[in-house]
């Protein structure tokens, strides 16, 4: 690891630790040269899937747009952001274990509102109503009668 003070390309570990619930390692490092310290985070780094679109267009797998869709969703709601950042975790988690190179768009936004029933129902509701398109106020309905089951 290059010293960012220095640029010498001789630096040694002096601290390891697991950060971020196991997902990183936080290690403290020393430059042997000039003796400065700095931080480093090092991640596993995963291939998510491509998503095919409805239309057939392929993009790649954006953990930002997920995260947004579901806090437009859970905007104003008692759901905790480290509940939101569990519920990301588990559904790029489920998008890796499928084990495909592209997954579909339908594919991601049911996983979505899988997890988002698990957190809030008015927050399924808003996205249901949205990703679905209901057509007339009686597949709305439906849709909130299946949530008494």
């Amino acid at each position: 690891m290059h010293c960012p003070f220095c640029s010498t390309q001789e630096t040694k570990v002096i601290d390891s630790r697991l950060v971020a619930a196991g997902h990183q390692i936080r290690r403290r490092r020393e430059c042997i040269q000039c003796h400065e310290r700095f931080t480093t985070f090092e991640v596993a780094e995963l291939v998510m899937p491509r998503v095919v679109k409805r239309d057939g267009k392929r993009e790649p797998f954006d953990e930002e747009k997920l995260r947004s869709g579901m806090l437009r969703a859970l905007e104003k709601r008692p759901v905790s952001t480290e509940k939101v950042e569990q519920s990301v975790t588990k559904i790029k988690s489920a998008l890796r274990a499928t084990g495909e190179r592209e997954v579909s768009s339908e594919m991601v936004g049911n996983l979505i509102m899988a997890e988002l029933k698990e957190l809030d129902k008015v927050a399924y509701v808003r996205f249901a109503s949205v990703y679905r398109s209901f057509e007339d106020i009686k597949e709305f309905g439906e849709e909130i009668a299946k949530l008494g089951d």
